[in-house]
C-alpha cells in the first residue's frame, strides 16, 4: 500500500494524553494545522488521529539563547532537523487491524480454479468479506516508538466517513477536510435518531450550516422536519452574510412540492413574495399554564400567580385564559372567596396575560385547529417551517414553539405507543426532528424539567421525536441535556463557558477544547458525536446554486400529497419497518 511521504515519527506519547511526533527535517512545520487529519501506521494496526497542537523543539538551550542572525540562512539550514525541529500531538481517534489472508491458496486474476465445492464455497466467504467495509474500533492502545504519520489520503477519509452515494447508508457530506477536497459525511440515519446541536457565536454561519443539514435531511428522506423559523431564514430566500447585498434560496424553493410555510404574520411573508404561505393562529384556549411558566419571565408572572392560574385551570378548564380576562375584580372576589385563590395574584395574571391580545396570531376562538393542520402535513411527509415575521420577539416564538410542539408531542407519544403494541410497520410514525433557535431559553437549567424540549431531549428515539437545537450560548443550556445530545457541529466559540458547555460528557475533551478555540471564524466547524466515527474539522459545504444543483430535486413539485405520502412510506420499507 501506497502511503505517501511520511511527515515524522511517533517519538512518546500515551492512551490518555496522546501522541507526540517529531516532524522530519524535510517537512515545515507550517504546513500542519491545527485539526487537520493524519494517519500513523504501527506495526500491526493503522490509528486514524486528530491533529491538536503544533510546538517548535530545540536539541539545546545553547541554540536559544544564542539564535542566529536573521540575514544567517545558511546557519538555520544547518540547525534545521538536527538543532531545531517541530513537533505535533496527535489525539488517536480510530484504529483498524488488516485481517491476514489465509494461508494456503492462491487465486489467479482473482479467479477462483476448479477445486472442491467446499473449498470453492470458503474462497468465495473469505472474497466476500475482503470487500466488506472495513471496520473501525475504538483505540485501545497505541502504535510503537518510531511509528511513521502521514497526510491522510482520499482512502482514509472513505473508510472512516464512508461516500455520499453508499446506497446502504444515508450519508450527506456536509464538508470538506481543511487541506484536502474530499467529502466529510454524517450518517443521517444516525443523525435523526437522536437531538443534535449547532452551535457558534454570532456570525459564524449557524442559520447556513442549518440549511445544510435541513437540505440533507429533506434530500435522503431520513426524517420529516419541523421548523420554527424565528428570523425567516429557512423556509424563503434569506440574505448571505457578508458585505455584498445577495440572496439565498429556502428550503421552500428547493423542494417546492414538499415544504409547506405556515405564518404567523401574513403580511410580512406576502411582502418576501412567498407564494402559498398558510396563515397560522392560536386560540386561548390551546394555551396551558405550562406554557405560561415558560415565559413566565418574559411576561413577568410570578409563582404565586402561576399556582392560582392552575385554580383556574381546574375550574374553567381549557377556557381559562377567555374566562379570567373577561372577569371584573367583583367576579375575581367571588371566585377567590369560594375557591380559595389569592386576588392579588390573580388580578397581577389577569394584568400580564393581557399582553396576549396585542399578538397578530392569538384568537379568542380558531375556525379551525391549526396544530392538527401542521400534524397532519407531517404525516404526509412533507416539512413544514413556521414563520414568524414581524412576530419575532421571544415571547411571541417561546409561546408558539412550545403551544405547537407539545401538542405535536403528544399525539406521538399517542402513535408511538400504538405501534409499539401492535408491532404493526404501518403504525409507526415518521421520524420527526424540530428545529428551534435560541435554544438556551426552552433548555434553562431552571425551567427545562417543565418544559417539553427537556423532556424530547431526554428521550432521544423513544417516541421518534428528536431536535435540531441552534444557539450561540450553549453554556446556557442545561448540563443533562447536553449530554443528551447525540452530534454537536460547532463553530468558532471564544467564551470558556461555551466551550465547556460544547464537551459536556465528551471523552478527550482536553486535546478538543484547542482544535475548537483555532477554528475561523467563518465557514469551519468541529463536528463530533453520534453521525460520525470521529471528530473532525471540516470546510463547511458552500451554500451556492453549485449546492442548489445537487441537493434539489425538482420532480417534488409534481406530486400530489397521495405521491409524497406514499414515497414516504416506501422510506419506511427501505428501512425495514
Amino acid at each position: 500500500m501506497n502511503l505517501g511521504k511520511p511527515l515524522g515519527s511517533v517519538i512518546e506519547g500515551s492512551l490518555s494524553d496522546g501522541l507526540q511526533v517529531r516532524l522530519h527535517p524535510d517537512v515545515s512545520v507550517e504546513d500542519m494545522r491545527v485539526g487537520k487529519f493524519l494517519v500513523v501506521q504501527g506495526v500491526r494496526s493503522r490509528f486514524f488521529c486528530l491533529l491538536t497542537d503544533v510546538a517548535l523543539g530545540t536539541s539545546s538551550l545553547r541554540i536559544i539563547a544564542n539564535p542566529p542572525a536573521e540575514e544567517d540562512d545558511f546557519l538555520r539550514e544547518v540547525l534545521a532537523g538536527s538543532g531545531t525541529y517541530g513537533t505535533i500531538e496527535l489525539a488517536p481517534m480510530l484504529m483498524f487491524t488488516p485481517t491476514p489472508e489465509p494461508p494456503g491458496f492462491f487465486v489467479p486474476n482473482g479467479k477462483i480454479p476448479k477445486l472442491p465445492s467446499e473449498t470453492q464455497g470458503m474462497l468465495a466467504s473469505f472474497q466476500a468479506q475482503s470487500s466488506e467495509q472495513i471496520e473501525l474500533r475504538p483505540v485501545k492502545t497505541i502504535p510503537t516508538h518510531f511509528s511513521q504519520v502521514y497526510d491522510a489520503q482520499e482512502r482514509d477519509f472513505r473508510t472512516v466517513f464512508g461516500w455520499e452515494d453508499d446506497p446502504h447508508r444515508r450519508n450527506f457530506a456536509i464538508g470538506q477536510p481543511l487541506d484536502m477536497d474530499v467529502p466529510v459525511c454524517i450518517d443521517l440515519d444516525r443523525f435523526v435518531e437522536r437531538s443534535n446541536g449547532v452551535f457558534g457565536k454570532s456570525g459564524t454561519g449557524k442559520s447556513f450550516l442549518t440549511r445544510l443539514l435541513l437540505s440533507g435531511i429533506i434530500r435522503r428522506q431520513a426524517a420529516v422536519n419541523l421548523i420554527f423559523d424565528m428570523h425567516s431564514e429557512y423556509g424563503w430566500e434569506a440574505v448571505s452574510e457578508g458585505k455584498n447585498f445577495n440572496t439565498v434560496k429556502g428550503l421552500r424553493q428547493l423542494f417546492p412540492g414538499i415544504v409547506q410555510i405556515y405564518t404567523l404574520d401574513p403580511q410580512s411573508t406576502r411582502r418576501r413574495g412567498v407564494r402559498d404561505a398558510q396563515e397560522l393562529y392560536l386560540g386561548y384556549d390551546q394555551i396551558e399554564v405550562e406554557d405560561i411558566k415558560l415565559v413566565g419571565q418574559e411576561l413577568g408572572i410570578s409563582e404565586a400567580s402561576l399556582d392560582n392560574a392552575n385554580i383556574l385551570r381546574n375550574e374553567f378548564g381549557n377556557s381559562w385564559i377567555t374566562h379570567l380576562l373577561n372577569m371584573t375584580n367583583e367576579d375575581i372576589k367571588m371566585f377567590c372567596e369560594e375557591k380559595k385563590g389569592h386576588i392579588g395574584s390573580i388580578m397581577a395574571l389577569q394584568r400580564k396575560l393581557l399582553r396576549l391580545e396585542n399578538l397578530k396570531y392569538m384568537r379568542s376562538t380558531c375556525p379551525r385547529n391549526y396544530v392538527n393542520q401542521i400534524l397532519q402535513s407531517l404525516e404526509a411527509g412533507k416539512h413544514v417551517v413556521v414563520e414568524f415575521g414581524s412576530q419575532s420577539d421571544m415571547l411571541s416564538y417561546m409561546l408558539v414553539t412550545n403551544v405547537i410542539t407539545r401538542r405535536i408531542h403528544k399525539e406521538y407519544v399517542r402513535k408511538a405507543e400504538l405501534f409499539l403494541q401492535t408491532k404493526n410497520p404501518i403504525d409507526r410514525p415518521q421520524q420527526l426532528v424540530i428545529t428551534i433557535e435560541e435554544a438556551h431559553r426552552f433548555l434553562d437549567p431552571a425551567i427545562v424539567q417543565g418544559t417539553i424540549f427537556g423532556i424530547i431531549a431526554r428521550e432521544m428515539r423513544k417516541y421518534f421525536v428528536t431536535l435540531l437545537i441552534v444557539d450561540q450560548r450553549p453554556s446556557g443550556i442545561d448540563n443533562e441535556v447536553m449530554s443528551q445530545i447525540g452530534t454537536r457541529i460547532t463553530a468558532l466559540l471564544n467564551d470558556e463557558k461555551d466551550i465547556d458547555a460544547i464537551f459536556t460528557g465528551v471523552s478527550g475533551a482536553g486535546s478538543l477544547r484547542s482544535v475548537l478555540a483555532k477554528l475561523d471564524s467563518k465557514q469551519q466547524a468541529l463536528v463530533l458525536g453520534h453521525a460520525v466515527p470521529m471528530p473532525v474539522v471540516v470546510r463547511t459545504r458552500p451554500y451556492d446554486e453549485n449546492f442548489y444543483r445537487e441537493i434539489g430535486d425538482t420532480r417534488w413539485e409534481e406530486r400530489s400529497d397521495e405521491e409524497v405520502f406514499a414515497a414516504a412510506e416506501s422510506a419506511k420499507a427501505d428501512l425495514g419497518f
